[in-house]
């Protein structure tokens, strides 16, 4: 209805547009009239004589008749200095006036003799103050040479009686405007009454032209038309009865409300039939269905009809018995996929508990050995402390008792060589227990099994305390070579992750058969596969010279139980358990190898892990 309401406004101001368009063609005539008259009083050789003597008598008895033939408003001439002669015009009673001024001399305006010496005539437009718009051609008056003897102006009214015709012939209102929305002249003395800027919003750039107003009641749609009598621009606003339009949109709306009433009222009646015919016994179906969950049984709905919803009832009773039937299957079998998972959760319990007892014997004789040697040197040296406190004991009691004696004492016992050695087994001594000592401090720093919160750790203090761990396989054996980076502390299970770095460096020791090199090397990342997380990653690598493993073996590296060692050397859970170490700190482990080259393992964490609600089991 809206769509049509605006295509009823626009059909009229369509409609309006070409009325204005007429009124502009017959604006073109009056000009084009003006324009012969002018020529045909020029031609006449006593109005270009009386005007160059400026005898303005005689042109106003000359022109009187002029202007009772022509259907002209005002006839004024002017000589050569712009000086007027005389004018004659009609009154408001269409009476013929003249005017010859006698004393104060009346010119033509400056600005229009300058004008006119480059044209032949200009058109102008002004606005009086009683209701009317003149039309203005001032034209040249020029004698047989071309010289310029003087002037004429004509002017053509247009007033309320020229509005009236055009109302008449084209049934519309009219309103003349300057150019700032006030009113000129107007077809009904109503648009007199409104104030002066009431039509000025209509005259604003990229207003609408077109506009709604009402003219005593009665509603007429108005078009405002730019229109222009030579150098002057002034509007025109045609307006058209509206009401045979909104009568016929009254009639429509009433015929599309009363179209929807009787489609509303069917609806409702469709819906009332359908609700208690079709919809009953789909309602009972949705509610069995939703009900389904909380019976302990299998739901069945009577069948009350053979139609289609009768045998979607009987299809939803079937089914129904078979989902029941189907559950109960499906607890049993929960029940025994549950007790196979905990028994399945036991023995990886036991098997993770063995690997880590074989990892332990393992970290533990190599510590045993590694502590030998500090110990037995220790052992060894007692001997002969005990030899050498037992004799200066001697040599005390001489020195105190029979001091005659001490001299042959001392000789025989090597006092000077006790005295240069003693120092020298002391302090090999204390190196022995320092080394003990430091291989104890190692081993509980990498364990801390004290420690079960989240806690922050120097990963290159953490690698080297393995590596000291590691060093009865290392020493003499493989160079280790280091290439450290400044990297931000990790905030981790310290634990757990010395016990990544344990299987990666144990195992990287254990690929090499005699001789060999490590290359371990740290670096700060802070945009790790485009992460977003400015607190950064860690990346750790640990590169080996030793045998390198295949592609098949690099596939199942990380998987459970599968290891490339012999019987009784390894249990495949080192690097599983590291692998799902890495994982819940929010990292990842990846590694690459080739045979007869070595194996490069690569450890990225980041400085903070994932949230947890509690602390995670890693490693069980």
């Amino acid at each position: 209805m809206i769509k049509y309401e605006k295509a009823i406004d626009h059909e009229l101001s369509q409609r309006l547009s070409g009325n204005a368009r007429e009124i502009g063609i017959i604006l073109n005539d009056y000009k084009t009239n003006l324009l012969q008259k002018r020529d045909r009083y020029v031609r006449d050789p006593s109005l270009t004589y009386h005007i160059s003597i400026g005898d303005g008598a005689t042109l106003k008895g000359l022109s009187s008749g002029w202007l009772k033939s022509d259907g002209i408003s005002s006839l004024t001439f002017f000589d050569r200095e712009g000086r007027m002669l005389a004018s004659v015009f009609k009154d408001d009673k269409e009476n013929v006036r003249s005017f010859v001024p006698v004393q104060d001399a009346v010119f033509l305006s400056a600005k229009y003799m300058a004008d006119l010496k480059d044209s032949k005539e200009i058109s102008l437009a002004e606005f009086t103050e009683n209701q009317k718009l003149n039309l203005i051609l001032i034209s040249k008056v020029t004698a047989a040479g071309g010289r310029t003897v003087g002037y004429i102006e004509q002017i053509v009214d247009l007033n309320k009686d020229f509005l009236s015709k055009i109302k008449n012939r084209l049934k519309l209102e009219l309103i003349l405007f300057k150019d700032n929305g006030q009113v000129v002249v107007a077809s009904h003395p109503d648009f007199y009454l409104y104030k002066k800027d009431f039509f000025k919003n209509y005259f604003r750039p990229g207003a609408e032209p077109f506009f709604d107003l009402n003219v005593r009641g009665n509603p007429y749609g108005f078009l405002v038309y730019p229109l222009d009598w030579g150098i002057t621009k002034f509007y025109v606003a045609l307006g058209a009865s509206k009401s045979e339009a909104i009568a016929v949109l009254k009639n429509v709306n009433y015929t599309f409300m009363t179209v929807v009433g009787a489609v509303v009222v069917l609806l409702i009646l469709t819906i009332l039939v359908t609700s208690s015919w079709v919809l009953k016994p789909l309602y009972d179906l949705v509610e069995a269905l939703q009900s389904f969950e909380s019976q302990e049984q299998a739901v069945t709905i009577p069948v009350k009809n053979d139609t289609e919803i009768g045998l979607l009832t009987e299809s939803f009773n079937e089914m129904s018995k078979k989902i029941w039937t189907a559950r109960s299957d499906l607890r049993k079998k929960i029940t025994e996929l549950e007790s196979a998972n905990k028994e399945l959760k036991d023995t990886q319990t036991k098997l993770v508990h063995s690997a880590k007892m074989v990892s332990l014997g393992q970290l533990v004789a190599g510590v045993a050995h590694e502590l030998n040697n500090p110990i037995g040197f220790i052992y060894s040296n007692m001997t002969h402390l005990q030899d050498y406190s037992e004799k200066l004991i001697e040599i005390a009691d001489v020195a105190e008792k029979d001091p005659k004696k001490l001299t042959a004492l001392k000789e025989e016992y090597e006092f000077d060589y006790i005295v240069k050695d003693l120092p020298k087994l002391v302090s090999s001594c204390q190196d022995g227990a320092r080394r003990t000592r430091d291989i104890v401090l190692g081993l509980r720093n990498f364990s801390r099994l004290e420690e079960a919160k989240l806690q922050e750790i120097d990963v290159h203090q953490s690698l080297d305390t393995t590596l000291n761990l590691l060093q009865g396989e290392i020493k003499n054996r493989i160079e280790i070579h280091r290439q450290y980076e400044p990297t931000p502390l990790v905030h981790c299970y310290a634990s757990q992750v010395n016990q990544v770095f344990m299987n990666i460096l144990s195992n990287a020791v254990q690929a090499i058969d005699g001789q060999g090199h490590v290359w371990i090397s740290t670096m700060a990342l802070k945009d790790y596969k485009g992460s977003k997380d400015k607190t950064g990653w860690v990346q750790i690598s640990v590169q080996d010279s030793g045998k390198g493993m295949s592609a098949e073996t690099l596939e199942k590296i990380f998987d459970p139980f599968f290891t490339t060692k012999g019987v009784g050397q390894g249990t495949g859970l080192g690097l599983s358990i590291s692998y799902g170490i890495v994982q819940n700190h929010g990292g990842e482990i990846q590694v690459r190898s080739q045979v007869g080259v070595g194996t490069e393992f690569i450890v990225i964490i980041p400085v903070y892990p994932p949230v947890q609600d509690k602390h995670p089991q890693l490693t069980s």
